[in-house]
């Protein structure tokens, strides 16, 4: 993976814009979680309910302290994975636009090489959403991101999804109940 491309895509979040980038089983869709207009608009271009809550991704749980009250051991022992926690909200670190209308948010660690990469490169947990409309299949490469969304997206770092064939599993580490299998 070219470094340039890396810092380009970096530089685009950290301005406020929404990258698309390879995860762990499809193309994501990601931006600054701390910049209210870049998660309005991603969104927009998801058509996604304000209702719902958008993931987190990191690269090393040092990266998720900020927005969680804690990091309990059956998410730690999980990463670097394909596991999405859902965990209790630190108050006031994370906004409804991010944690939907419950208490808590979703929180990966990510496993993929280049999404961890992109992370580091932001200095922080970025915003990691499947980069499809609300509804329809998510994306699995750069030239399915650029048909879908054209310009909507400012960036689409070039990069492979890894194995997965579906998206990541989410689970509610409080109560244990499985969220979305994977």
């Amino acid at each position: 993976m070219p470094r340039q491309d890396l810092r380009r895509a970096a530089a685009v979040i950290r301005a406020g814009g929404i990258v698309a980038y390879a995860t762990e089983a499809v193309f994501g869709l990601g931006c600054d979680p701390h910049q209210p207009r870049a998660v309005a608009r991603l969104r927009q271009i998801k058509q996604r309910n304000s209702r719902k809550g958008l993931i987190l991704i990191a690269a090393d749980p040092a990266q998720l302290i900020r927005y969680v009250r804690s990091l309990p051991e059956c998410a730690l022992a999980s990463w670097p994975g394909p596991h999405t926690w859902l965990l209790p909200a630190r108050a006031g670190a994370v906004l409804s636009r991010i944690s939907g209308r419950s208490g808590s948010i979703a929180v990966r660690v990510t496993a993929h090489r280049q999404a961890a990469a992109l992370c580091r490169a932001c200095r922080m947990a970025i915003v990691s959403t499947s980069a499809n409309r609300a509804g329809q299949r998510p994306a699995r490469n750069p030239r399915e991101v650029r048909r879908r969304f054209g310009c909507l997206v400012d960036y689409v770092l070039p990069g492979r999804v890894g194995g997965l064939r579906r998206p990541t599993t989410i689970r509610d580490a409080v109560s244990g109940r499985l969220v979305r299998p994977g």
